[in-house]
């Protein structure tokens, strides 16, 4: 019932957010389609339908989203379909884990596939089929070659390939050398089954690609049915095709593997005939996008998990306080290209903080506290102010804050020499405390290291916020010290401190030291005592924050730094 319940939600969020995209956007897959759907193009009079497949051995990443926007967003855009599929051909690196986690994440972004949720291996059936049916045709061989041998015998892109001596051998005999490998019979790597095309091609892939390989492994859902599994290249395509796919979106290391993509739906007896598009894939600066360093950070503990907020999974982000609306917006703004390019990771933060200033709830918060004293406010006295939740959202309203002698302000916030044009709190000097009234710096202590740990101010009663009265040019965020809560909070920066890790000769070399700072004992206003997780905030004069969705507990709050205010990002045209 639970479950039911959190997809019907999704779906209406999928719906809502399905109807706030620009269907007048374009990119050239859409110039694609748009001719393809006129009177006379192959897709005319049809529907189109797309696919997302992921493979379940990992946890789903900023680079994956940008396809998963593309196949969701162009169905949407069309009024067509889009499969959710997991690739599970190699039963390897595959867990259901991931699986869960896939189907959670796509939710979260806000699309949905209804009912059209499948599995590569549940078509391993069809797949021994066609694999069949081309031996038969004389396009397919069984090789009993050692990979290495089937390496050398490639060729390279200045000299064609060599045949191997089994490349025709008599049609039964592959056929029964095929049974025997999904039989059991066959040692892994002793035999795969070959794709007769052209040695000679220009295109590595063509040069009788391997298209079935024995592997004697447990597959997390056929369990111990199948020791020969299908090769990727030979699996998608008939994927898509069965599914009734009409245009195959994938990234642009898969423009080379077209043809072959190509030769196997018009060698095989489906009727689909899906076309495979090609786009530049997500190239962000001070990340890695390989699933395998993304592992080894995990197993290595440099992360905490998948989940680690410094991480470019969508868990990460998630957890970080990234909204589905920000990282939909920065897929809208970096567009759909052929040619490859790198995105600054600034421009992702730009599109997370103008979200947020539009629905964060502002409070305040005090990283670094020393005490503040109003020496002419009385002892016992205690008010309640008013506060606006978000200057931006007018219907967002206001909120009680409590007002006493005894307050936290920044450490940062109070100088006794300061420089030039500083015009927060010093001797002599007189600032507004948000919300609350103007105060002037009378006296300070210092601890025996010479840090200021008090200030000591005296407060004009005739300044209370709201009322029309003398203007200063300072104004500093506080919180009570009699209703304040203590908090944990992480300060996160970016994981990696060069540009391109990927290209170091050691990319863990490029790790940010500071890429994490905990800071213990900070001082909430009280508001944040019920803040729950999911919601947004700004830290006033800090940045944005949010609970964090793992650690935090009502008796100890933990709160994940999303992004700073600052925001000197400009989009290169």
């Amino acid at each position: 019932m639970k479950e039911d319940a959190n997809k019907a939600v999704a779906v209406n969020e999928a719906e809502k957010l399905a109807a706030a995209v620009n269907t007048e956007t374009s990119n050239f897959i859409h110039q694609i389609i748009d001719e393809e759907l006129k009177e006379g193009g192959r897709c005319y009079g049809q529907k189109v339908h797309t696919r997302f497949p992921p493979e379940p051995n990992g946890y789903l990443h900023i680079g994956h989203a940008k396809a998963l926007y593309i196949n969701f967003s162009t169905a949407e855009k069309y009024h067509g379909l889009c499969n959710l599929r997991m690739d599970d051909t190699n039963p390897v690196k595959e867990d259901v884990e991931y699986v869960e986690a896939i189907k959670e994440d796509i939710h979260w972004l806000g699309f949905d596939w209804a009912d059209r949720f499948f599995y590569a291996s549940s078509y391993f059936d069809k797949m021994y089929e066609f694999a069949v049916e081309l031996i038969n045709k004389g396009l397919a061989y069984v090789d009993e070659s050692t990979p290495e041998e089937i390496k050398e015998a490639r060729g390279t892109l200045q000299e064609p390939g060599k045949e191997s001596k089994y490349r025709n051998r008599p049609l039964q005999e592959s056929l029964e050398l095929f049974a025997k490998m999904k039989s059991g019979e066959i040692a892994d790597g002793k035999m795969v089954l070959r794709a007769k095309i052209d040695m000679a091609s220009g295109n590595m892939n063509m040069r009788d690609p391997v298209i079935y390989r024995v592997l004697h492994k447990e597959h997390h859902r056929t369990g111990k049915k199948w020791c020969i599994y299908p090769m990727y290249d030979f699996a998608h395509p008939i994927e898509d095709a069965l599914e009734g796919i009409t245009h195959s979106l994938c990234s642009l290391e898969f423009e080379d593997h077209r043809p072959l993509y190509d030769w196997v739906v018009n060698n095989i007896s489906v009727a689909c005939k899906p076309r495979q598009i090609e786009f530049a894939r997500l190239g962000m600066y001070n990340t890695v996008m390989s699933k395998r360093k993304l592992r080894e950070l995990v197993e290595q503990g440099i992360v905490s998990g998948w989940d680690d907020p410094r991480m470019p999974t969508l868990r990460g982000l998630r957890r970080r306080g990234y909204t589905r609306e920000a990282i939909r917006a920065f897929m809208e703004g970096i567009g759909v290209t052929k040619q490859p390019n790198m995105i600054e990771y600034s421009y992702l933060e730009h599109c997370l903080r103008d979200d947020l200033n539009k629905r964060a709830s502002r409070r305040m918060a005090v990283l670094h506290p020393i005490e503040l004293e109003i020496v002419n406010y009385p002892e016992a006295q205690s008010e309640i102010l008013l506060a606006e939740n978000n200057p931006e959202e007018e219907t967002a309203g206001k909120r009680e804050i409590t007002f006493s002698k005894h307050l936290y302000i920044e450490a940062d916030d109070f100088m006794e020499n300061p420089p030039k044009k500083y015009f927060r709190l010093y001797p002599g000097n007189e600032v507004r405390l948000k919300d609350a009234y103007i105060v002037k710096a009378v006296d300070f202590e210092k601890d025996a290291d010479g840090n200021v740990t008090k200030v000591y101010c005296e407060y004009d009663p005739e300044t209370k916020s709201g009322k029309d009265c003398r203007k200063v040019k300072g104004t500093i965020h506080w919180v009570d010290q009699k209703t304040c809560r203590e908090a944990e909070v992480r300060l996160y920066e970016q994981l990696f401190s060069a540009q391109q890790p990927d290209q170091a000769e050691n990319y863990q070399s490029c790790l940010n030291p500071d890429s994490l700072q905990v800071l213990h004992n900070v001082k909430l206003e009280a508001a944040l005592g019920s803040a729950k997780v999911g919601e947004n905030y700004q830290f006033m004069r800090i940045g944005y924050f949010v609970l964090d969705n793992k650690d935090s507990r009502p008796e100890h709050l933990v709160f994940n730094k999303s992004v700073g205010l600052k925001d000197g990002f400009k989009l290169k045209k």
